[in-house]
């Protein structure tokens, strides 16, 4: 929950490919104060079965960037070998993008949701409500 002093910030994840929220993606979030500042990393979860993560850790008062560290490849590797079960192999590859990393600037007072949607050969995000 954002403070006046602080933002705060949720994401959720969308399977574009199968129109399904994406079950057990771990994300990692890190925090900085300025452009310039190091990045600290404040810790990270996972998303539910309806593709959310609802337990991010709070901002730290002064927050200005915040970077979602997406890590996807385990998701697609796994999503790959429950599809090919009883198929043959499509690709040898597991992800073409095995880490999705989101950077993006807050202002204290206001929450922030930044939806992820996903594919295996591309994303995009945006500012949610």
């Amino acid at each position: 929950m954002s403070t006046q002093s602080t933002a705060s910030v949720s994401t959720h994840i969308l399977d574009t490919s199968i129109g399904r929220p994406a079950d057990g993606v771990t994300i990692s979030l890190a925090a900085r104060t300025g452009a310039g500042a190091q990045w600290v990393a404040l810790g990270g979860s996972a998303t539910d079965p309806d593709g959310r993560c609802k337990d991010l850790p709070a901002l730290p008062e002064g927050t200005t960037h915040v970077r979602l560290d997406f890590e996807t490849e385990q998701y697609f590797t796994k999503k790959q070998a429950e599809a090919q079960q009883d198929a043959p192999r499509v690709r040898d590859s597991g992800a073409f993008f095995p880490e999705v990393a989101i950077t993006f600037a807050v202002v204290p007072g206001e929450h922030f949701h930044v939806p992820l949607l996903l594919n295996p050969f591309g994303y995009s995000v945006y500012r949610g409500s």
